[in-house]
């Protein structure tokens, strides 16, 4: 097969581990930068052109696109969705996931669990707010953050009231969410590929620091999944239409409560942690469609 990585960055981890896959595998692969490709529209012709030369005969496409050119990098892999190329990551999924917003809007209408959310047009009744999130502590989170930056603690309702008006006057749009005390700054990122959980972790923030981000400082450790975290996770990747998902949830009380459903999950950290091959279990997912 004729295979291309749609990434800015060819040295990442997971691009060169998708790399090694694909070649142990006798697949021809190449990375192609998706922010220099020339998109052609013509009636019943669509075609993209990279460095000049127009790209033909590929079979697959795995979008690992960055979050500042979600546009963009969407719109390439719409092309070759009409090029009838398979892709890993379907582009109306990928626009789904990067708006925090309506990701939970889907996983709610699914029926999964998710911690209590509000997301207001820049209200001015901010104690509301708090009180409407169960109360202080509550986690308030930029739309457009990632790698947990743009995500704060609000420890109490006074800090949480502040932090939410500084945002308004920026017209920075956030959303508040309840804290999730039992989680103990904790969370699990379950690895989904096509419809199964292929591996999962737990990642633990570092002492003083309630995100779990591996970029952040977080450890991360191999976990195995309860039968419902597995049935969530699976569900999760199945309602935001996404072949594979990094999902990523909390152990509450009341059951897991989904996160955030990734689009393009980095291997490394799944892969270190678990000792898994999930590079070629991506590989896999692609022979098995194409």
């Amino acid at each position: 097969m004729n295979i291309k990585i749609l990434s800015a960055n060819p040295n990442l981890y997971s691009t060169n581990r998708l790399i090694e896959a694909a070649t142990k595998r006798k697949h021809t692969i190449e990375v192609i930068n998706h922010t220099k490709c020339d998109i052609v529209i013509e009636k019943k012709n669509p075609c993209v052109y990279y460095k000049g030369n127009k790209i033909e005969n590929v079979d697959a496409v795995i979008p690992r696109i960055g979050a500042s050119v979600t546009f963009y990098g969407t719109a390439v892999v719409r092309q070759f969705e009409m090029m009838r190329c398979f892709t890993t990551t379907e582009s109306i999924a990928l626009v789904r996931s990067r708006d925090k917003l309506r990701s939970l809007q889907i996983l709610s209408r699914a029926g999964l669990g998710l911690p209590k959310t509000i997301f207001t047009n820049y209200s001015k009744n901010v104690k509301e707010i708090v009180d409407q999130a169960g109360g202080a502590p509550v986690i308030i989170k930029l739309l457009e953050g990632t790698q947990g930056i743009g995500v704060i603690l609000a420890e109490t309702k006074k800090a949480a009231e502040s932090v939410i008006e500084a945002f308004n006057n920026l017209q920075a749009r956030v959303i508040v969410q309840e804290y999730i005390k039992e989680a103990g700054g904790a969370d699990i990122r379950a690895f989904v590929v096509d419809g199964h959980v292929v591996g999962a972790m737990k990642r633990q923030g570092k002492e003083g620091e309630f995100r779990s981000n591996l970029h952040r400082g977080g450890t991360a450790s191999v976990i195995e999944l309860s039968d419902e975290e597995e049935t969530a996770a699976i569900k999760a990747a199945r309602a935001m239409g996404l072949g594979i998902a990094g999902v990523d949830l909390l152990q509450s009380s009341r059951g897991p409560l989904i996160l955030e459903v990734n689009s393009s999950p980095g291997l490394e950290g799944i892969e270190k942690a678990t000792g898994k091959d999930i590079a070629t279990t991506i590989i896999k997912y692609i022979e098995r469609n194409v």
